[in-house]
């Protein structure tokens, strides 16, 4: 099969982590050739603003779950099916990549069970973004093997005998959706037992104008850094590659504040400025 030549109905798109200059060109030209697109809270609102042609309708389907409001998948499922059904092309667009940490193998199999043509376009997920904008190279060499992406948004996930192999682990810990939880998370590293130099990065808001990087010992985080309440989206790093943030960070520790994903009410229409369409690929 020719993919130049294959049209699909959906674009399952990784709109990337937040910086709207990280999406990939593949992404910018589904966005902007789309007739609806259904967008998650993550999803940084200059790429509407800028790819998203005024008369495309652009409806808010995000997740949120520490505050209840969170679209229920069966929503997103109808609603990606009854407009492919209708012949329009759908954009379903997930802040990230579209394969990590995502319901996408719910929409797949709606997808294939209703016969509608898709394609996949992946995104740099907020792993990559925010280690690259606290200047943490995560699979640093003498510093880790290899890097493991992870969750710990409920104590069941993870069992005893693996929280024992991670402390005394060499890989970079990435975890995602893990910050209500992270007092929590924390205390298994301690209870378990952790290697010699391991430290915590909890990175707030990575990419954009108001990321935030906080390090600590994790035997040192209670004291340091216990009582904090971090800003969501926070992305956790543990590892020996976290000593090198404060030689390698490049970008300006003088961020502004603020809160860069604003909520929107599910199944309203996200505002777009007008008239920007021309920066579109």
């Amino acid at each position: 099969m020719n993919i130049h030549t294959y049209t699909p109905q959906v674009f399952l798109v990784g709109a990337g982590p937040g910086d709207p200059d990280l999406i990939t060109v593949k992404a910018v030209k589904a966005i902007a050739s789309a007739d609806v697109i259904l967008c998650d809270r993550l999803v940084s609102p200059g790429i509407i603003d800028h790819y998203v042609h005024k008369k495309t309708e652009v409806i808010y389907v995000g997740k949120e779950c520490s505050k209840n409001a969170s679209t229920p998948q069966s929503l997103i499922n109808t609603l990606m099916v009854e407009y492919a059904e209708q012949g329009k092309s759908v954009v379903r667009l997930k802040g990230g990549d579209v394969s990590i940490f995502s319901n996408v193998l719910d929409e797949l199999r709606i997808l294939k069970q209703h016969n509608i043509s898709y394609e996949i376009i992946p995104g740099i997920t907020a792993a990559l973004g925010a280690a690259a904008y606290a200047g943490i190279p995560l699979t640093a060499r003498d510093y880790a093997t290899s890097v493991r992406f992870l969750t710990y948004y409920k104590s069941e996930i993870l069992s005893d005998t693996y929280w024992k192999e991670l402390g005394n682990t060499d890989d970079t810990l990435v975890f995602y959706m893990s910050k209500g939880n992270l007092n929590a998370l924390v205390e298994k590293f301690l209870e378990f037992g952790i290697m010699e130099g391991k430290k915590i990065a909890v990175i707030e808001q990575a990419t954009t104008p108001y990321q935030k990087v906080y390090t600590s010992f994790l035997e040192d985080f209670h004291k340091n850094l216990g009582n904090k309440t971090f800003v969501s989206p926070s992305l956790v790093v543990v590892g020996k590659v976290v000593n090198l943030h404060e030689e390698f960070s490049w970008l300006p520790t003088d961020q502004e504040e603020g809160l860069y994903f604003k909520s929107v009410t599910n199944g309203s229409i996200l505002p777009k400025t007008p008239n920007l369409f021309e920066y579109a690929v």
